[in-house]
């Protein structure tokens, strides 16, 4: 008997939109880099973020990179940056020859310890060398808590590079995510709340900013007829193409995040009580887009770890995945400092992502919490 298809735990949600604005692409052979779509995109996806200039980008790693490089960052400086987060926050600083210094998260929200970034800071500013930049990431689509954030880096004059990848649709204290500090960055990876397959976006509040991102993302070419260039660039435009699926996903962003916060109340209702399992806190500062729904389970109390879950999971076609790894666990940044750490490493010692697409129906939820708490029962039977 055939397993049903993969259930993947963020899936690609196309509508119908999407083709049509590709089809105008082909149809006015906008098909490089740049166009129409380009310029529309980041006009609306600015207006929808409430930050005032856009810059659609590769990648929200390229993003993220040019937000550093525009900000000054020199080799041998340092960045602050959550360490409860995937590899590419912090990647661009290793780019730039820098060193991240990582800071745990709070156990109300996951995401960067407003206190434990405030002793870092102080302590920085004690041997008098203050970094470059914090990096906050807003995890799982929830956003960090940042008005004492953003005080504390205002005090030491640092600037904060705010890392939306997964929150947009998200808000803090009734603003759409990403629009709290001075730039931010999203991703339209393929598994985001909304795609382009691949691509990205830097939003700013000073246009001068977005400007010179677009001059160095695509390759910093001087004004001439010729090609001169007068400092190092970047292939880190994104095509009139993707931009044109960007378009048609922006437009159903409120539904899709509709979809996900009902996946979310879905697994709270039947999980949430279940003892031995907790959901990822939601913070009282805003409202979360639950672009994945997280969950940690206490083996002692349910009866099964969360390996025994995901490999549960697993063996029926479903994808689910351990949460993020600690960046000050992980082996390319070993010997980093960080501030703090048992938050998020017991958070990973425990935590699984449960499929959480906008197109999982009502059934497909029920059969992935059956098998979650069918998993006890099945390891006490010796089953596989």
């Amino acid at each position: 008997m055939s397993k049903p298809p993969r259930m993947y735990l963020s899936a690609p949600h196309l509508g119908d939109l999407e083709l049509e604005f590709v089809k105008e692409a082909f149809a006015t052979n906008w098909i490089a880099p740049l166009g129409p779509h380009v310029d529309a995109f980041e006009q609306e996806f600015a207006s929808v973020v409430g930050v005032p200039h856009a810059a659609a980008l590769s990648s929200g790693t390229a993003a993220l990179h040019l937000a550093l490089r525009l900000l000054g960052l020199q080799r041998g400086e340092e960045v602050l940056c959550s360490t409860f987060t995937f590899s590419a926050s912090a990647n661009p600083i290793a780019y730039e020859g820098a060193t991240p210094v990582f800071i745990d998260s709070e156990a109300a929200s996951w995401n960067m310890d407003p206190v434990l970034l405030r002793e870092e800071l102080d302590a920085c500013a004690a041997r008098g060398r203050l970094p470059r930049a914090v990096i906050v990431v807003d995890l799982y689509g929830q956003s960090a808590d940042y008005d004492p954030i953003l005080a504390v880096c205002a005090h030491y004059g640092v600037p904060v590079v705010q890392d939306s990848a997964e929150a947009l649709g998200a808000t803090y204290k009734g603003a759409p995510a990403g629009s709290q500090a001075a730039c931010a960055i999203f991703s339209f990876n393929g598994n985001k709340i909304i795609t382009t397959s691949g691509g990205g976006m830097l939003v700013a509040r000073d246009p001068e900013f977005t400007a010179r991102a677009r001059f160095l993302a695509t390759q910093a070419r001087d004004p001439a007829p010729h090609y001169q260039h007068s400092t190092i660039g970047f292939n880190y435009r994104m095509s009139n193409v993707l931009a044109g699926i960007g378009r048609g996903q922006l437009r159903v962003l409120p539904q899709r995040v509709a979809a996900r916060r009902r996946n979310y109340e879905y697994y709270r209702a039947v999980l949430g009580a279940v003892p031995g399992i907790r959901l990822m806190p939601k913070a009282p500062h805003g409202e979360p887009n639950c672009w994945l729904t997280c969950i940690t389970i206490d083996p002692a109390v349910f009866g099964a770890t969360r390996e025994d879950v995901r490999l549960a999971l697993d063996a029926e076609n479903i994808e689910s995945r351990p949460v993020w790894k600690p960046l000050h666990l992980q082996p390319v940044f070993a010997g980093s400092r960080v501030r703090g750490g048992a938050v998020s490493e017991a958070a990973f010692a425990d935590g699984l992502c449960l499929p959480s697409g906008s197109s999982l129906t009502e059934a497909d939820l029920e059969r992935v919490c059956a098998l979650v708490l069918a998993t006890p029962h099945r390891r006490a039977g010796g089953l596989p």
